[in-house]
């Protein structure tokens, strides 16, 4: 087991030194544009993923643009979510003071957004409607926050809002996430969520040391809403549907 964390830690922190390598020697060339800091994003995700040991599996048609909503697990869903399809996410502004993490986010043209502020919320909106214009899909997580997996939170609908306003195709995603093999079998999917006071720090030591660790993505029909409120409870209640057991 001990091995196992520290083999997959130091495959980790290569693949970081390389995805930031090859970003930073992309900046030296010239202005890096949004749908390169996007496609730079997935390499990383997958060379990531690769060093901890998740696997995945996508069913049904990753859109190619508009705005995507998820439920929302663990920080490993920015990664999966990222592996299969190019894509900006919108994470809390703490994220990005995280070491090495919070850089490469920034790299990856994330928004940020303190939730606290409605300043930074109409930013954050503002910027939404622009990314909706490229042919590159936006990642929300209306939770707000990530939650244990028991069930789906109520979805807000603030940051939806741009999407419906403009017309843009919304897309929900439901994800699930396995421990299959070896003395990590008994795992549940609640243990391997990120949420409540678990540190980032004590939880990754775990999800290094897990055998057989996967995940599945689930996507529905691409639609557009008359407003928020609406894509935010349709969106919620079809998400709600794909994560349960078939």
């Amino acid at each position: 087991m001990i091995v196992r964390r520290l083999w997959r830690a130091g495959a980790l922190a290569v693949a970081l030194a390389i995805s930031l390598l090859r970003y930073w020697t992309e900046c030296l060339k010239g202005s890096v544009t949004l749908e390169e800091q996007a496609a730079w994003l997935q390499q990383a995700s997958k060379r990531v993923l690769r060093s901890v040991g998740l696997s995945y599996v996508a069913y049904g048609e990753p859109p190619a643009r508009g705005l995507v909503v998820s439920n929302h697990l663990s920080y490993l869903d920015i990664a999966i979510l990222s592996a299969v399809m190019p894509c900006f996410f919108i994470a809390k502004f703490e994220v990005g003071r995280w070491p090495i993490f919070g850089t490469a986010a920034k790299a990856g043209g994330t928004i940020f957004l303190n939730r606290e502020s409605m300043a930074s919320a109409n930013e954050a909106a503002r910027m939404i409607t622009t990314r909706l214009a490229q042919p590159v899909p936006v990642v929300l997580f209306p939770e707000a926050t990530s939650s244990d997996g028991t069930q789906v939170q109520r979805f807000h609908s603030r940051l939806i809002h741009p999407a419906t306003a403009s017309g843009a195709p919304i897309t929900p995603v439901a994800l699930r996430y396995f421990a299959g093999r070896g003395a990590q079998s008994a795992m549940t999917e609640r243990d391997l969520c990120w949420y409540g006071d678990a540190t980032f720090l004590k939880h990754l030591w775990s999800v290094l040391g897990t055998d057989g660790l996967s995940a599945t993505l689930r996507f529905g029909e691409s639609r557009t809403y008359p407003d928020g409120r609406t894509a935010a409870e349709q969106t919620h209640d079809e998400i709600s549907a794909m994560r349960s057991p078939k």
